[in-house]
C-alpha cells in the first residue's frame, strides 16, 4: 500500500484549516497516511495551538510568506510518502477520496498527477472542475470543464486525460516530481500548477481527472474574489506561463495579442467598474516580465 502525504498551506485562516483537518479525520479511511500543514508566516502563529489540538500531524512554520508554490514545496521536501496529495486549506474531504485517487495512480503507470471532481462548498450541487481543456498558447486561454454547471452526474463517467490538474486538489507521484522538479516559486500565486503540469507532461507523464473522487472547495478564501493582489498575479503569471512553456512563434504571437487586445480591453473594464488601482497592477505585471527572467526568484508584491 502506497504511503500518501497530504500537504496543505495556511495563511491567516487557521479556522479554515481546522475545518479541513476535521473533515480528513471524519471522512478519510485510507490507513497509510501522513498530514503536513505549512503555515506561510501568518500574522498570528497558529502552530502551538495546532500541535495541542492535532497530535500526530506535522506542522511547519515559515518565517516569510513563500506563496502557494513555495509553501507546498516546503511540505513536499518534508514528506515521506510515495504520493503527495496537495490540497488547498479551504477544501473539505469526502469518503473514499484518497483511495480512489491512489487507485488511479497505482493502476496507470503513465499518469503522473490526478485531480478529483470539485464542487463549490457554498453551492454543493454546483461543479467547479471536471477537467481542463488544453491550453491555446497563442492566447493563453483554456476552459474549465463543467464549471458553474449543476452536477447531475453528466461527467461521472470521465476518468482519463485532461489538460491540467486543479491546484485545489492534485495527487502527484513522487517519481514524477523527481523528474520534473518542484513547482516554480516565482509564480507565487496562480498558474503555478498549470506550469507544473506542463513540466510533468514533458517528462512523459499524463495528467488525469477522476470524477469518482470528490472534493468541496471554498473558493477564494485567502485572496478574495476581486482584489489588486489577484489582478496583479493573474496578469503577471499568465505572461510568465507563456514565457516558460510556449514555443517561440506562439510566444511572440501571444505578446502581440496581450499588448494590443487584452491590455486595452482590461483597462476599459477597470475604468468602467471603478477599479482605479487595477491599471497600475496591469502595468506592474507587464513590467515585471520585462525586467525579470522567466526563472528569476520572486521579488515581492508591490501594490
Amino acid at each position: 500500500m502506497k504511503k500518501v502525504s497530504i500537504i496543505t498551506v495556511n495563511f491567516n485562516h487557521s479556522h479554515v484549516t481546522d475545518e479541513l483537518l476535521d473533515s480528513i479525520f471524519e471522512k478519510n479511511t485510507y490507513p497509510n497516511l501522513e498530514i503536513i500543514v505549512v503555515d506561510n508566516a501568518s500574522t498570528l502563529n497558529p502552530v502551538p495551538a495546532w500541535i495541542a489540538k492535532y497530535p500526530g500531524i506535522t506542522f511547519i512554520r515559515c518565517e516569510t510568506n513563500l506563496g502557494f508554490a513555495g509553501g507546498n514545496n516546503v511540505g513536499i521536501r518534508a514528506a515521506t510518502g510515495d504520493y503527495y496529495f496537495l490540497v488547498n486549506n479551504d477544501t473539505e474531504f469526502t469518503q473514499r477520496l484518497v483511495e480512489t485517487l491512489v487507485a488511479t495512480l497505482d493502476t496507470h503507470p503513465e499518469v503522473g498527477m490526478v485531480s478529483p471532481k470539485i464542487r463549490y462548498f457554498d453551492q454543493p450541487k454546483m461543479l467547479q472542475y471536471a477537467g481542463y481543456t488544453p491550453m491555446d498558447y497563442f492566447t493563453a486561454r483554456n476552459s474549465c470543464i463543467g464549471q458553474f454547471e449543476k452536477d447531475n452526474g453528466q461527467y461521472d463517467h470521465v476518468t482519463g486525460k485532461t489538460g491540467f490538474s486543479h491546484g485545489a486538489a492534485m495527487m502527484v507521484k513522487k517519481e514524477a516530481i523527481e523528474k520534473a522538479g518542484l513547482m516554480a516559486e516565482n509564480f507565487f500565486l496562480y498558474y503555478e500548477e498549470m506550469d507544473w503540469c506542463d513540466h510533468i507532461k514533458r517528462q512523459g507523464y499524463e495528467i488525469w481527472v477522476n470524477m469518482q473522487a470528490l472534493v468541496y472547495h471554498k473558493e477564494s478564501i485567502s485572496v478574495g474574489k476581486k482584489s489588486a493582489l489577484k489582478e496583479y498575479f493573474m496578469n503577471r503569471n499568465r505572461i510568465l506561463f507563456i514565457r516558460r512553456n510556449a514555443p517561440v512563434f506562439k510566444r511572440l504571437v501571444f505578446y502581440v495579442y496581450f499588448l494590443t487586445i487584452v491590455s486595452p480591453r482590461n483597462i476599459v473594464a477597470y475604468i468602467k467598474n471603478g477599479d482605479k488601482n487595477f491599471p497600475k497592477q496591469l502595468r506592474n505585471s507587464i513590467w515585471w516580465n520585462i525586467t525579470n527572467s522567466r526563472d528569476s526568484s520572486y521579488l515581492g508584491y508591490k501594490p
